[in-house]
This record gives structure tokens, C-alpha cells and sequence, in this order.
């Protein structure tokens, strides 16, 4: 009779030993779920957003950081040919990026840049949309300016290279507004993620990143 209540004692113990570990096993199990989803809201919270008229829109990513190389892109020109990183080796370059050429504030910005690109030397100015390269190149014709170059991304992924395809509102599927300097090696040394659509880009920050 002793023998059989200490194995009975003894198989209790061994229950309940059992018992704590699955416990804490899926204690651990919950926590890091619950870590992990923590982790998920914080990434949605990250979601990069910028306004048109004061109405939050949000962007697909970020601009390439200062410092950084400039990532692989492809971009069409007037003339339907493509042109990408090997196409700029050894010059600086303005990426005057924007939703429509159609729009006033874009309209402006092109021509502010073409006013400026007449005075730099070793640079060219790209005015970057998701227009076709036909109206790009019909109001820079109509309009006489000949210091930039026009690029669409029509057909291409700069807009997803370059983190600025709109993903909501009216706008969605065009870019956004924003500026990228680069060096002739093709370093970035300036980035500018305009934060409401309808305001020009800071032209003065541009040009200083190049003396």
C-alpha cells in the first residue's frame, strides 16, 4: 500500500511538472505573438504620407537617403527611347519630380528649374511625371524652355525605385511632388518629399547641395 501511494505521489508531481511547462511554453508562444504584431502595427504607423489640399495621401515608400547611391531606375523620353543610371554617369543631376505637367503648381516648378538650369554647369535637370513624353514635350515647346529635360515614368519603376508613387486619394497611381540631387558619381546629396502636393519644391535647398 506505501509503495502504491508514493507512485501515485510521484505521477501527480510528474502531471503537474508537465502542466507548468506547457504553461509557460505557450506563455512564450502568446508573448512573441504578440510582439510580433506589435511590430506590425509599427510598420503600418511608418507608412510615409503627404497632403493635397490638407487632405492626408499616402506614399509608397522613401526617398533614397543622402549619402546613398541612386538606385537602378528606368525613365522614357520624348523620343520613346529609355534612359537609366548609365545615361547620367559623370554629370549632377536635378530630378524635378511631379504628379502632372497639366497642374499649375507643376507647370511653375518647371519653369522656375529651367530658369536655374541655365546658370549650372555639368547638370541637367530631368522634370520627372507620369504624363506621356507627347504633352511633356508640348508644353516645354509651347513654353520655349529648353535648359530641362522632360522624362516619363509611364512605363517604368522609377516611381517605385524612388518611393514616390501616390497609393491613395484622387491622385493615386501619378507621383508625388518632390526633389533628388545627385553628383556625377551618382551619390544623392539632397532629398526633398514636398508635404503638401500643391506647394513648389524648395528650389534654394537644391542648388546649394551642388556648390
Amino acid at each position: 500500500m506505501a509503495a502504491k501511494k508514493k507512485a501515485k505521489k510521484a505521477a501527480k508531481k510528474a502531471t503537474k511538472k508537465v502542466a507548468k511547462k506547457a504553461v509557460k511554453k505557450s506563455a512564450k508562444k502568446n508573448s512573441k505573438k504578440v510582439s510580433k504584431k506589435k511590430v506590425a502595427k509599427k510598420k503600418v504607423a511608418a507608412k510615409t504620407t503627404v497632403t493635397l489640399g490638407g487632405n492626408k495621401v499616402s506614399v509608397s515608400g522613401k526617398l533614397p537617403k543622402v549619402g546613398s547611391r541612386l538606385p537602378k531606375f528606368a525613365l522614357t523620353t520624348g523620343t520613346l527611347s529609355e534612359i537609366g543610371n548609365a545615361d547620367i554617369k559623370g554629370k549632377r543631376v536635378i530630378f524635378n519630380i511631379f504628379p502632372s505637367i497639366d497642374t499649375p503648381t507643376c507647370a511653375t516648378s518647371t519653369r522656375t528649374f529651367n530658369e536655374i538650369a541655365s546658370g549650372l554647369s555639368n547638370t541637367d535637370v530631368y522634370c520627372v511625371s507620369a504624363d506621356l513624353p507627347f504633352a511633356q514635350g508640348r508644353f516645354c515647346g509651347s513654353e520655349g524652355l529648353a535648359n530641362v529635360k522632360t522624362a516619363s515614368s509611364f512605363r517604368s519603376n522609377f516611381g517605385a525605385a524612388f518611393g514616390v508613387n501616390l497609393t491613395s486619394g484622387v491622385l493615386k497611381g501619378v507621383l508625388a511632388r518632390a526633389v533628388v540631387v545627385v553628383d556625377g558619381t551618382g551619390k544623392v546629396l539632397h532629398t526633398e518629399l514636398v508635404s503638401e502636393i500643391a506647394n513648389e519644391p524648395n528650389y534654394e535647398a537644391a542648388i546649394n547641395a551642388l556648390r
